[in-house]
């Protein structure tokens, strides 16, 4: 038995999709950030139990909620904006229905298409992501590129969670700007401090690794374009994060 849990803010135009990727759960729980569209509408139509939760720029907190909303053994987490194939389905099915190897997780590969184009390289090009466990095998920790800590014997599946983001270039702009301001508080909160040495060399290793050394240019245009705003988040971090420091050094006291 299979619980979904999905976290949504005004995905309108992917719920119904993801929803449909996924009638063979169980349980399908929407845990929505007060979104102004149709999300909410949707998913209730499509028999989900939705929950309106505030994010309060924590995603772990509003991962850990879901989980504690679900009744079934195990666990799936999937975003808006992914596609669970029918074979992937299987494979899931096959391995939490096995009483004999007492896996409690399992990571799963994730493909991404933007643009028209599957990306096979760069840094989203050999991505796995811990996305399915059982219930009480852990919970999620960090406010943003979170992951879920399980405890035990985990497993990587061969099958690819499809994943169809940033469909123009101005919701990948909008989205890294939302996602390096939570990174560059988080990074000050742990007391990181950046210097204009450490924003050029992490700017232009982000663009040097993507884009070269992990082969983001067989990607062709879109993986020029994905390496280039990848690189940008880099500068954006590293950016807010003086800006942070230099706030937090003007009002200590004399």
């Amino acid at each position: 038995m299979i619980s979904v849990v999905i976290l949504t803010k005004n995905e309108e135009k992917n719920i119904a999709d993801c929803l449909q990727s996924l009638s063979w759960c169980d349980e399908t729980i929407v845990i929505d950030d007060n979104s102004t569209d149709k999300t909410v509408e949707i998913a209730k139509k499509a028999g989900a139990k939705v929950y309106s939760h505030p994010l309060q720029n924590d995603f772990s907190q509003q991962r850990n909620y879901g989980l504690e909303k679900t009744r079934n053994e195990w666990v799936l987490f999937v975003d808006a904006d992914e596609r669970v194939s029918s074979a992937l389905w299987y494979e899931m099915m096959q391995y939490t229905n096995d009483p004999i190897n007492n896996y409690v997780g399992f990571y799963i590969k994730r493909t991404d298409y933007m643009w028209g184009k599957e990306l096979k390289y760069g840094e989203i090009g050999n991505i796995k992501l811990l996305r399915l466990a059982k219930r009480d095998a852990g919970k999620w920790e960090g406010k943003v590129h979170e992951v879920w800590k399980v405890h035990g014997k985990t497993l990587v599946l061969n099958k690819i969670l499809r994943h169809y983001p940033h469909q123009s270039i101005s919701e990948f702009l909008h989205e890294i700007n939302f996602y390096t301001t939570l990174r560059a508080a988080e990074l000050h909160r742990k007391g990181v401090k950046s210097y204009w040495w450490t924003i050029l060399l992490y700017t232009k290793g982000k663009f040097i690794l993507n884009y070269i050394i992990r082969g983001g240019m067989f990607d062709g245009l879109p993986g020029l374009i994905v390496a280039l705003i990848m690189s940008f988040h880099s500068f954006l971090v590293r950016s807010k994060l003086w800006l942070l420091n230099q706030n937090s050094s003007s009002k200590r006291p004399l």
